[in-house]
């Protein structure tokens, strides 16, 4: 079950008035999950790779270093939306700003892999996708393959791997698309069709838990997390 008082974004909200470490550690670990929706949100709107990147590393020092929270509207408690929010204000205003962070200047606030991210982005699709609605998809493929890392590192700690990569293509819109009969994954695991059936079952339902409790951790309250799934998966369908 979720607890909200212990949220990342909760807390980064909490710390918005006063110096909180806590709060502080909280956005670092948000946008480190979350850079990459950004980063492909700046590479649509037109800009070449390396811009792409000083413009993200610059982005997140404004972020982290400023008071920018302490504008954040705490009715619109999304960190999705607050993040894009910012970061269309930022480019807006990037080019009065004097003081910009480089490519190969200070340590930046965050270990960006931005190699991944420029081979994630050259798989995007490449028909008409606006900015905007290639950041919300990938936002929300971030949240699901969040949700299923957990999911797995949770059978492997378990000593249940193999049965989760077995079972791993049936979790439906987050995950392959396996029609592999039931009877047949029973026989691979030395299990009876029935206990397929069950294992399938519970791989989905704590999968979607997981993927709720992703979700909990970028919206203030708990009211917000079904209109935000709903919104996610939405998305997906470019």
């Amino acid at each position: 079950m979720v607890r909200f008082h212990t949220t990342q974004w909760s807390a980064v909200l909490d710390a918005a008035h006063r110096t909180s470490p806590e709060g502080a550690k909280a956005l670092a670990g948000l946008c480190q999950v979350y850079w990459y929706p950004l980063y492909a949100y700046i590479r649509r709107q037109g800009a070449p790779q390396a811009d792409a990147q000083d413009l993200t590393q610059q982005f997140f020092v404004h972020v982290l270093s400023t008071d920018l929270l302490a504008a954040a509207d705490r009715q619109r408690g999304r960190f999705r939306a607050f993040l894009l929010t910012a970061l269309k204000n930022f480019l807006a205003n990037e080019h009065r700003r004097a003081a910009a962070v480089k490519r190969g200047g200070p340590q930046p606030p965050l270990a960006l892999d931005f190699q991944d991210g420029e081979a994630r982005y050259t798989c995007e699709p490449a028909h008409d996708v606006t900015p905007e609605r290639l950041f919300q998809r990938r936002w929300a493929i971030t949240v699901l393959d969040h949700g299923i890392a957990r999911l797995r590192n949770e059978y492997e700690a378990a000593g249940k791997l193999p049965l989760f990569d077995a079972l791993k293509g049936r979790l439906g819109p987050v995950g392959d698309n396996d029609h592999t009969p039931y009877a047949e994954l029973g026989a691979s695991l030395n299990l009876s069709e029935g206990a397929v059936k069950v294992a399938v079952h519970r791989l989905r339902k704590r999968c979607r838990e997981l993927i709720r409790d992703e979700i909990a951790t970028t919206v203030e309250t708990p009211g917000e997390i079904d209109e935000e799934l709903r919104a996610l998966f939405a998305s997906l369908a470019l």
